[in-house]
């Protein structure tokens, strides 16, 4: 996976290659798609939410720029992958999951894998964590209409946050950097996210949903 999916199409940081390594992705999907975990395409998790593909992780972490030690909100839990590449290298993780069930089953498998410095919360995620902001960095693993007022103000002096942003079926990936109190907007690639429910994203979910 490491070499020919994600070195050989640009991840480059040796820091994020051996995270990439490190971590048992098949721990997190499925058992029934554990044969799959190490293929370039995201997996579905149940309630309508996927694992992404290694690649995008691979490539959004990289764009995180982490050297240790950074205050990191991730928005979408989900099967919590993504928050155990974000220990992995170091950060202080707060992640936020809006269905308790994911988030509850997240949380238990990092924490039998163990990872019992992130801190977890049910709860709307286009909104934020507002009582432990700012952040050093956001990182939302769902797409959005708009980028959401209330993380980008969540954005800590010189910090940065990457959100896909468009409409259903494609977005661009953004990354709002504040510099000298301004957010300075750059588009990276097109991405195809799940759709970030909330007061910020899109919207109530379907009631079928969380189920």
């Amino acid at each position: 996976m490491v070499d020919e999916q994600l070195a050989a199409r640009g991840i480059a940081d040796p820091r994020v290659l051996a995270v990439m390594r490190r971590v048992p992705r098949h721990r997190f999907v499925p058992p029934e798609l554990a044969a799959n975990a190490y293929e370039d395409r995201p997996l579905g998790i149940g309630h309508g939410q996927t694992i992404s593909q290694p690649y995008m992780v691979a490539y959004m972490t990289q764009e995180l720029a982490l050297q240790g030690g950074e205050r990191v909100l991730e928005v979408g839990t989900g099967s919590g992958y993504q928050a155990a590449v974000l220990a992995e290298l170091g950060a202080r993780v707060y992640t936020i999951e809006r269905l308790a069930p994911l988030a509850q089953a997240a949380r238990t498998r990092l924490e039998s894998l163990g990872y019992s410095d992130i801190e977890y919360r049910v709860a709307d995620g286009s909104e934020g964590w507002a009582e432990q902001a700012p952040f050093d960095r956001i990182i939302v693993t769902a797409s959005a209409p708009a980028v959401p007022v209330a993380l980008a103000s969540q954005v800590a002096e010189g910090g940065s946050l990457l959100v896909p942003v468009g409409d259903r079926e494609r977005q661009d990936l953004m990354r709002m950097r504040r510099e000298g109190g301004f957010m300075n907007r750059a588009k990276l690639c097109a991405v195809v996210f799940v759709k970030l429910v909330g007061r910020e994203g899109w919207g109530e979910p379907d009631p079928e949903e969380a189920r």
